[in-house]
Order: C-alpha cells, then sequence, then structure tokens
C-alpha cells in the first residue's frame, strides 16, 4: 500500500524545513551585511556633522572631509574631555539606556523630554593651525510634537554663532513639524547668538511664533516659527535651551573659553571614567 504524501506529518516535515532553511538564509544575511550597514551608519552620522558644519566638497569623499573633524568625548557634569575614546560614548542613544552611563531627569530639569541623559556625550571639532576652535558640532536632541529629534548643532570659534543645525532623525508632520528639513529654514539658523551679552550660562535663542523682525532687538537670538507646528518649534526651544545650558554643554564651553587652545582643557583622569563592554 503506498504512502499517502499528503498526509499532515508530511506536511509538517517540510514546513518545518523550509523554516530551518529561511532563518539560515536570513542570519547568514544578516551576519554578512552587518558590516557594510555599520559602514552605511557611520557615513550617514558623519555626513550630518559635516553638513551642519557647513563642510561640503563634492570633489571629496565624505571620509576625506572628515579628516578634518576630531572626535572627543566629553564629561557633561565637569566639561572636560575624557583622557582616551570610549566608543560607547559616542553612542550616545545606547549609553542614553545603560544606568551605569546616564542619569535620570527630573521633571523639572528634563525640558527637552528625553528622560535619562548620557554622562558622557561626543563633541566634534575643527581646529585651526595654532590650535585653536574653528568649529565645534554638539549633538542635541529633544522631545517634538511625534518624535525625539536627532539632530547636530554647529557653533564658530566664539562659540556663541551658530554655524549650521540639521536633524538626521525625526517623526514630525510632514509639511508641518516637519519643516525642520526646511534648507530655508535651517540656513534661518546661520549666524544666529546663542547667547546675550554676559549671559553665557542662560541661551537666548529660540524658535518664535511668526517671522522674526529684524529690525527688533534681540533678532539675533530668535528663529522664525514653523506655521501649525507650535508643539515642534517649542521641543526645539527646548532642546537648544537644555543642551547649551548647565545641564548640557555649559561647562564645557566654559571651558573652552576659559582655555588657550583645545590641548590644554583638563582632561579627566582615566580611572575616573566609567567603561562598560561594547554591546
Amino acid at each position: 500500500m503506498s504512502s499517502n504524501k499528503d498526509s499532515i506529518g508530511r506536511t509538517v516535515i517540510v514546513a518545518l524545513v523550509l523554516c530551518v532553511v529561511c532563518s539560515v538564509v536570513v542570519s547568514a544575511a544578516a551576519v554578512m551585511l552587518r558590516p557594510m550597514q555599520q559602514f552605511n551608519m557611520d557615513q550617514d552620522r558623519k555626513s550630518n556633522i559635516l553638513r551642519a558644519a557647513g563642510i561640503v566638497d563634492p570633489s571629496k569623499t565624505v571620509d576625506e572631509l572628515f579628516e578634518q573633524i576630531t572626535t572627543r568625548i566629553v564629561d557633561l557634569q565637569t566639561g572636560q574631555f575624557t583622557e582616551e575614546f570610549i566608543p560607547e560614548a559616542e553612542n550616545f542613544r545606547r549609553a542614553a539606556g545603560d544606568p551605569s552611563m546616564s542619569r535620570a531627569l527630573s521633571r523639572g530639569e528634563d525640558i527637552a523630554s528625553i528622560k535619562r541623559q548620557p554622562m558622557l556625550m561626543p563633541v566634534y571639532i575643527v581646529e585651526a593651525d595654532d590650535g585653536s576652535i574653528q568649529k565645534l558640532i554638539l549633538p542635541v536632541h529633544g522631545y517634538g510634537l511625534w518624535s525625539t529629534m536627532f539632530g547636530f548643532l554647529a557653533l564658530e570659534g566664539d562659540l556663541n554663532t551658530v554655524a549650521g543645525l540639521g536633524f538626521y532623525e525625526h517623526a514630525e508632520t510632514p509639511g508641518l513639524g516637519g519643516e525642520i528639513d526646511n534648507p530655508s529654514w535651517r540656513a534661518s539658523w546661520v549666524g544666529k547668538q546663542i547667547f546675550a551679552e554676559g549671559q553665557k550660562d542662560n541661551p537666548a535663542l529660540r524658535v518664535i511664533r511668526g517671522a522674526v523682525d529684524t529690525s527688533e532687538r534681540g533678532a539675533e537670538h530668535r528663529i522664525d516659527g514653523l506655521a501649525g507646528a507650535t508643539l515642534t518649534a517649542n521641543g526645539v526651544t527646548n532642546m537648544i535651551q537644555f543642551w547649551l545650558g548647565e545641564s548640557g554643554f555649559a561647562p564645557l564651553l566654559a571651558n573652552l573659553r576659559a582655555a588657550d587652545d583645545i590641548s590644554s582643557v583638563d582632561v579627566i583622569e582615566q580611572d575616573a571614567v566609567t567603561e562598560v563592554d561594547e554591546v
């Protein structure tokens, strides 16, 4: 008597074999493609940093342009650089989820609505030939209407004038809050002043409602609003207020202003820096 090729048992076996084969193929592909994915992510990060800093040259690759930039890791509490590069700290989004590398923010200080803040953050520096800062690029993030907005804010060597701003990830409403990606709006940030005269610990820059009246006093601290996107605009303001304030990069900026050059900024001893194994 011939076996039944359409039996339930045979069908289950075939399905299981297919599942195993597909799982092996998908796993192998993921492993093989991981270096390429990591490379693309790294290139995208570098591209966004360069764009915020206004460093563009079509004749050069991203890596060639990025040679102008030095990556440093800073302790936010002291405003000092760490003694050595810490990969886990550069991936600040992963560090924010690690209790050993981040701190929970109180409701009063968490104006950017990020909940946890990494204790170490990367900064990106373009140095002049004499060792002074030509540009300083800071990673910033804060909550808008629908999402956390991630971007880079570039400052000129005076550590007060905006050289550029760019967002590389957000989920704000296209045509409304999504206008933070509009090149015209991003360009309106260039040349604006972060701090008012004599108030280097209190950021004055903010996004307002409507258009900025350039004839008014304080116009250098104001950015045109986003029509129909008040909450997104408020989120951008809160983000700037947080990351340029005392809980953010203000201690670093104070140290850099007081230093003759980058190399004279105090460095944290290695044993004072918490390191964790890469995940």
